[in-house]
């Protein structure tokens, strides 16, 4: 009896590890993303205040591409988006494994002892 409680035990602890670690997996992407949506928005903001048929260069798949502000412009504000998009969907995501997290330490009766 003492080992098959010992058992729970373990299982209890590394199913509450994987719960935390999934949670601070998708707050490190929301802020990977976040990140790169602020970058988005620096380049849109300073490209807005320059001529459309200013030169400007582009990185796509690695390599730079020369380009014009008008051409780059719409991909860019595209890109920002997707991003504003996959955060929303990611922080859904992030709530909604945040409440079956505190749901199962409840059926379980997990305390945090500090």
């Amino acid at each position: 009896m003492f080992a098959e409680q010992k058992k729970n035990e373990l299982d209890l602890s590394q199913q509450y590890n994987l719960y935390k670690q999934s949670l601070q997996q998708l707050a490190q992407k929301i802020v990977d993303l976040e990140v790169e949506s602020n970058e988005h928005t620096l380049v849109i903001e300073t490209l807005m205040n320059h001529p459309s048929e200013r030169k400007c260069f582009q990185m796509i798949g690695g390599v730079l591409v020369e380009k014009n502000v008008k051409e780059v412009l719409p991909s860019l504000k595209t890109n920002q988006e997707g991003i504003k998009s996959m955060i929303d969907q990611l922080s859904k995501q992030y709530k909604s494994q945040e409440e079956q997290f505190t749901k199962w330490q409840k059926d379980n009766n997990i305390k945090i002892i500090q």
